[in-house]
């Protein structure tokens, strides 16, 4: 039962949050997410990666029609899980310098989208995961239409069409492939990896798929959404977008995509991985440019999610194993950095760079957690960022060699954009922004001291995580190649 409490404690916290929260409304969110979080390491304490598919449930959803309302944990699942219940607590703790209106309803949302994105990457029904898949959706929009900047409302309509666009062609694809399976049906996705589909057919599933995982990342061209929406919503509602839910995209190419559709890689995987190399190099490009550190950090995340796709793309076992180590440590680098740069905002009221300098004159201590995470997002030897990248680009090197050398510009147009980013903000002389900048808080310590451990622990020990995934990677690679 204990993959079950994973998905409702956030569901029964949330909804304790709505009705009874009032004034403690994020003392009650934080209690529900740090259960969600020791529940989570327990089962990783009891988990074998060998073992393959663990601690599962499967009941009958709609009677003789082969849905049902299943979910189990292997390698993969035991990543994100324990990434997605690592970083909601501190999603949470980090709201708590804000004072935000309605927080009953604001922090109910953020514990609703995690027991979605629990489900999303636990479940083994691929009608169940479409269901938590656009159930991710709708609170991430609320919070973003309701609490987010002056445009919130047109850049959260062009977010949900875009969104619900892509996921037509996946609910399709899924009817399609329900249909293909033989006798009664069956939506298991184990089931839909033993279909033996036409290099035709597998050549629009793939597509289908491809086009509703690549606007949820983002890829290029998919991603116009995103700058905007990150930049305009609420620090808690774009540390989930980056953090966590860019990561659905990822773990859905990996998790259906690539074992379905084998076949089409032949013909289509190469178009799939030029493009997210195109990400990776536009990304990194239009970052050098941009004076809001908000929106860097947004397309500083878009390249580093070309990245992961092009590695998963690869189908090899370094490219595999990158992208899945990489959503771990792009998922704590990313929300260390927009936290830094809400603790910013909150001191300065302005995100832009020409405003900005001589904070490390101010508060000693925030640059050095500025650095950590700055470190760990350009991916210096012994940081987060290092271990993923290796391997991805290792991977896409396997793949091509031209590919690879152009991925890996990456890690140099990065350091432009992320050491240019904390030089203008943090050295230099002080100005009229920044001149009285308060030191950090005990809240704000709370937030920050978890996430630079992360960013050693990730860097220096990886077996950690690797050896938690390499057996699923491993199976999962024999259905792809065979």
């Amino acid at each position: 039962m204990l993959t079950i409490l994973l998905i409702l404690i956030p569901l029964a916290a949330g909804l304790l949050t709505f009705f009874l929260g009032g004034s403690k409304a994020k003392q009650i969110a934080l209690a529900g997410a740090l259960a969600e979080l020791v529940i989570a390491v327990f089962i990783w304490t009891q988990f074998n990666p060998a073992g393959g598919a663990q601690f599962g449930f499967n009941y009958d959803w709609i009677a003789g029609s082969g849905i049902s309302f299943g979910a189990s944990i292997d390698g993969i699942s035991m990543l994100l899980v324990l990434l997605t219940t690592f970083l909601v607590p501190l999603i949470v703790l980090s709201a708590f310098g804000h004072n935000y209106k309605n927080p009953s309803a604001f922090y109910a949302l953020i514990l609703f989208m995690e027991s979605a994105l629990v489900g999303v990457f636990t479940t083994t029904d691929a009608f169940l995961f479409y269901l938590f898949f656009e159930a991710a959706l709708i609170p991430v929009y609320f919070l973003a239409a309701v609490w987010g900047g002056e445009n919130r409302l047109k850049v959260t309509f062009k977010f949900f069409v875009y969104t619900i666009f892509g996921s037509l062609f996946m609910l399709v694809a899924l009817v399609y492939l329900y249909y293909q399976t033989p006798g009664t049906h069956s939506s298991a996705i184990t089931a839909f990896y033993d279909l033996q589909l036409t290099p035709a057919a597998q050549g629009w599933v793939f597509w289908a798929f491809f086009i509703a995982f690549a606007i949820k990342m983002p890829l290029f061209p998919f991603h116009t959404w995103q700058p905007d929406t990150y930049t305009e919503s609420p620090t808690p509602a774009t540390m989930l977008l980056a953090g966590i839910m860019l990561k659905m995209g990822v773990y859905g190419l990996i998790r259906l995509l690539l074992p379905i559709t084998p076949l089409a890689l032949n013909e289509w995987g190469g178009v799939a991985i030029v493009l997210s190399v195109i990400g990776i190099v536009y990304g990194s490009i239009i970052a050098i440019q941009q004076r809001d550190m908000k929106r860097l950090v947004a397309y500083s995340s878009f390249a580093h999610v070309g990245l992961m796709a092009a590695g998963a793309f690869s189908t090899t076992l370094n490219g595999m194993q990158g992208a899945l180590i990489q959503m771990l440590a792009h998922g704590i680098n990313v929300v260390g950095m927009f936290f830094i740069i809400d603790i910013i905002f909150s001191r300065t009221n302005t995100r832009y760079l020409d405003h900005l300098g001589g904070i490390t004159q101010k508060t000693p201590s925030l640059s050095v957690y500025f650095m950590v995470m700055l470190l760990g997002s350009v991916a210096l030897p012994l940081t987060s960022g290092f271990v993923g990248e290796f391997l991805l680009l290792a991977g896409v090197f396997e793949y091509n060699n031209w590919l690879g050398a152009i991925a890996g510009l990456t890690i140099i147009l990065g350091a432009v954009y992320l050491l240019r980013m904390f030089q203008k903000a943090m050295f230099g002389e002080t100005s009229i922004n920044t001149e009285h900048f308060a030191k950090l808080t005990l809240s704000e310590r709370a937030v920050l001291i978890p996430l630079t451990i992360m960013v050693f622990w990730i860097g220096i020990y990886p077996a950690t995580f690797l050896e938690m995934t390499e057996p699923t990677v491993n199976q999962l690679l024999r259905f792809i190649h065979n």
